[in-house]
């Protein structure tokens, strides 16, 4: 199967390149700034601004399957647009589509959230990757919208990089102990993701680990895991910060968990063992 990953040199991306490559897959993946150096996969640069490179790509690699694991943060061009592009030249070339969206595209007013419930953002990058989801599934309605939640595995998880700073004493802020979230595994996610990319179903899945845990739980796990001081996290409140956006947003990912082979742990127990 000829495989190709967006976003092939992120955190998430280089594990799904890393994963697709192991399973024998034809694997191809695109970057912004830098190829990453996985043998035998072909690398390709790519701005999912530019209607004119994303066809130039998809002609050139010819994929079964794309998998979007791109981040643009709350550049609109490239989260709400750039994963329409991409959504129109799939549909061109007959390419199996799974995009990769977030629980941000949720208000945390209901707290708990599965497949069925409607986005309601509260920030710009929450609204950009909800009109993605909109713009996704009208271009190719057979498409699978992935939403996950914060990934974790080594350092080079933003969050795990934060724990260390923290820990370090190099890093200002606090861990707020009421921003709940359901951490998933960098590892897990890939597989699932992959996993969804090679079967028949479509519409919105929740990727997200099984345990809900604050900022600062998951801190003291990652720093309890790593050999770190937990007591030298700071914790906080997020509600009396000035930070926009959800406090408790729990995905509910039961339904799509009951569809796939990959398990998807809690933060509890993936920290519990190593990174």
């Amino acid at each position: 199967m000829a495989v190709l990953i967006v976003g092939g040199s992120g955190f998430l991306g280089t594990e799904l390149v890393r994963q697709a490559a192991a399973a024998g897959h034809a694997t191809a993946a695109t970057f912004a700034t830098r190829p990453d150096s996985t043998p035998g996969v072909s690398w390709h640069g790519l701005d999912l601004r530019d209607s004119g490179r994303i066809e130039a790509v998809m002609a050139e690699v010819e994929p079964r399957v794309v998998v979007n694991a791109t981040s643009g943060k709350s550049d609109w061009a490239v989260t709400a647009e750039g994963p329409v592009r991409l959504a129109m030249a799939a549909a061109k070339y007959g390419s199996r589509l799974v995009h990769v969206s977030s629980d941000a595209v949720f208000s945390g007013a209901r707290v708990h959230y599965d497949e069925s419930c409607l986005p309601d953002p509260l920030t710009p990058y929450g609204a950009a990757k909800a009109a993605a989801e909109t713009g996704v599934l009208l271009v190719r309605p057979d498409a699978v919208v992935a939403r996950t939640s914060l990934i974790i595995g080594d350092r080079r998880s933003e969050h795990v990089r934060a724990v260390h700073d923290l820990a370090a004493g190099i890093r200002n802020g606090v861990l707020f102990t009421d921003d709940i979230r359901c951490p998933v595994h960098v590892a897990d996610l890939a597989a699932a993701l992959l996993e969804l990319a090679s079967c028949d179903l479509s519409g919105v899945h929740h990727l997200a680990g099984s345990d809900a845990v604050s900022r600062h739980e998951l801190g003291t796990l990652i720093a309890r895991r790593d050999g770190l001081d937990a007591s030298r996290l700071p914790a906080g409140l997020r509600a009396d910060s000035t930070l926009p956006g959800a406090l408790d947003v729990r995905l509910d990912s039961r339904t799509t968990q009951g569809r796939l082979q990959t398990r998807l742990r809690g933060a509890r127990r993936f920290l519990a063992t190593g990174p």
